[in-house]
């Protein structure tokens, strides 16, 4: 990895890098793509992939043993992306549909909270962002180190309650049809 003698728990993290660096890559061209609006009928279809796709990996980075970067301190890469034209830009998206309610934390109480889909499409993006910005510098461990504190204290529960969000959405969207229309399906189904 950084200057890490070759083993098979070395090859396994490097392996597990790549994966998180492609899929950050792929979530965050997604993301964008969305935002754009060029494609309004895909967003819902895109988003769910994209979000299952990084809590995928996710998970991987939530099972590995825990990664311990070599020096103490996050060496600085500059200067954050500015993500509020993103952030603007995905609200307009999802306007009227954007803010959702959250459980805070299912073990402890059943306390709710607001959440929006922008927001959190974002958050994610930019812990994801964060950890490519090590990788493409170099720092493999301390990509991985970022990625996988990051899952497990913010943008893993995000994007869990966002996939079940996004999921929910698509079902709304494919399944709620007007009292005459299902009823005239119903007669057309029995009448063949």
């Amino acid at each position: 990895m950084d200057t890490v003698k070759a083993t098979t728990a070395d090859a396994d993290l490097l392996d597990l890098a790549r994966a998180v660096a492609d899929e950050s890559r792929s979530y965050l061209t997604t993301v964008t793509e969305v935002a754009a609006g060029t494609t309004p009928e895909a967003t819902l279809p895109l988003l769910l992939l994209a979000v299952s796709d990084v809590l995928a990996v996710g998970a991987r980075l939530g099972a590995t043993t825990d990664v311990v970067p070599a020096e103490r301190f996050e060496p600085d890469r500059g200067p954050d992306p500015d993500v509020d034209p993103l952030r603007a830009a995905l609200a307009n998206v999802f306007e009227g549909i954007d803010e959702y309610a959250e459980v805070v934390d299912p073990l402890v109480t059943p306390e709710l909270e607001q959440s929006s889909v922008s927001g959190d499409l974002v958050a994610i993006a930019q812990a994801l962002a964060q950890g490519l910005r090590h990788y493409e510098a170099g720092s493999v461990t301390e990509a991985l180190w970022w990625w996988q504190f990051s899952y497990l204290s913010d943008w893993g529960e995000r994007a869990s309650g966002l996939l079940r969000v996004i999921q929910t959405m698509l079902a709304h969207l494919r399944l709620d049809v007007d009292d005459d229309v299902a009823a005239e399906a119903e007669y057309d189904a029995l009448q063949s």
